[in-house]
């Protein structure tokens, strides 16, 4: 088998890279570790900046997420119990964000890759990239029972923290930066109405806590736990409670709660990897870094990453231009740690630290007070928010 670029992983970067190459007439294959039906069910961030949102108008694949999805103009945050409005419209030039489940990303651009004749395929075994270093790098997986080898121009790692294409670029190519927290999100998600029409973060003597939605009827709900808390000793009615005990008053007397249909305990931790290639391996999304959550930038990165490969590719196979295939890590990484310094400030600022002393505690209160209470602070925190600008390629 042959193709021009392989790409390992059909999470949301995965197919968004391969419908565009797709469109831009550059041929692509897919490898998936797992079936459709998991890919299509995994449960993700639902915070999209205004670059990924171009993004998948640029890819055509868009028309559900601009019918369904809810623009917000800005996000509450709460210190001392009180309310504090950030006005990205206001702050940012009239940039704004979208909420938009990720697993609904997900399902229109599987949706899309299937429409447009693109192959992905799924329940590939034992993906393995050789020869990243030369100019004819290929693939061997096991498909149908069947040992395939796949010959390509490029491979994209699109494969997650656990994934093959990281583990294939030999250790002492790269440098490793990361930061394990002390804590997890307790996360629900419940058919019930969304406490507040934006998103609520919330800064709280017990322990962090967020309001979230997926859609005017569907909410999702976090906490902040310790990270090696049982998930079974929280029912839904201790989370509710719980989640009551860290809102301020008027929205704890809101809240509607209802059954859980989803719960889970995620850990938070920072980690990048530099370089994020190897040759004509190139690692986007997961696959090269992580954030906590707290700055909604997980799947955004992966966006931006894709991005820069996608407009790299084309110069390539167009203009000719390998030269910019060397500019693909550094471009990546300008954006990757800036994004990293945010997500790190604002589970700095908003999260209990168990080893805390009073000082450090005072200092956090006090930082995210300056913050919220001048102008300057909100603007920094809402043109983080939004997303920093993609770097143009020339």
């Amino acid at each position: 088998m042959k193709t021009q670029v392989a790409i390992i992983g059909a999470g949301p970067s995965g197919l968004l890279l391969g419908q565009l190459l797709h469109n831009a007439g550059i041929q692509t294959l897919i490898l998936e570790r797992q079936a459709a039906n998991y890919v299509k069910g995994r449960i993700r961030a639902g915070v999209l900046e205004q670059g990924m949102v171009d993004l998948l108008r640029e890819a055509g694949v868009s028309r559900r997420m601009d019918v369904e999805g809810l623009v917000h103009d800005g996000f509450e945050l709460v210190l001392n119990g009180q309310l504090s409005h950030i006005d990205l419209k206001a702050l940012t030039g009239g940039q704004s964000v979208m909420v938009y489940g990720q697993t609904e990303v997900t399902r229109d651009l599987m949706t899309a890759r299937a429409d447009a004749g693109g192959v992905t395929l799924y329940e590939a075994r034992n993906v393995q990239p050789h020869d990243m270093k030369t100019d004819r790098p290929w693939l061997t997986f096991e498909y149908q029972g069947e040992r395939v080898r796949l010959g390509c121009d490029y491979i994209a790692g699109c494969d997650g923290f656990h994934g093959v294409a990281r583990q294939s670029i030999p250790a002492q190519s790269l440098k490793v930066f990361e930061r394990v927290y002390p804590f997890g999100w307790l996360g629900i998600l419940a058919d019930t109405p969304p406490v507040h029409p934006e998103l609520v973060y919330a800064k709280h003597p017990r322990g962090f806590a967020l309001c979230s939605m997926r859609s005017p009827t569907r909410s999702r709900y976090y906490l902040q736990v310790p990270v090696q808390e049982p998930l079974d000793e929280w029912s839904d009615e201790r989370f509710w409670d719980e989640l009551k005990s860290r809102l301020p008053g008027e929205l704890a007397q809101r809240l509607v709660t209802g059954p859980s249909i989803e719960k889970s305990i995620a850990p938070l931790r920072s980690f990048v990897v530099e370089p994020m290639q190897y040759g004509r391996l190139f690692l986007l999304g997961d696959a090269a870094h992580i954030v906590p959550p707290t700055g909604a930038k997980g799947l955004n990165l992966a966006a931006s990453d894709v991005s820069t490969l996608y407009r790299i590719l084309l110069k390539v196979y167009r203009e000719g231009r390998v030269d910019l295939l060397e500019k693909y890590s550094a471009i990546c990484l300008r954006r990757v740690w800036k994004a990293e310094r945010f997500s790190w400030w604002m589970t700095s600022m908003l999260h209990e630290f168990p080893e805390a002393d009073g000082f450090s505690q005072r200092i956090a209160e006090s930082e995210l007070a300056y913050f919220i209470h001048s102008e300057a602070g909100r603007k920094t925190i809402a043109e983080n928010y939004v997303g920093l600008p993609y770097e143009a390629i020339e």
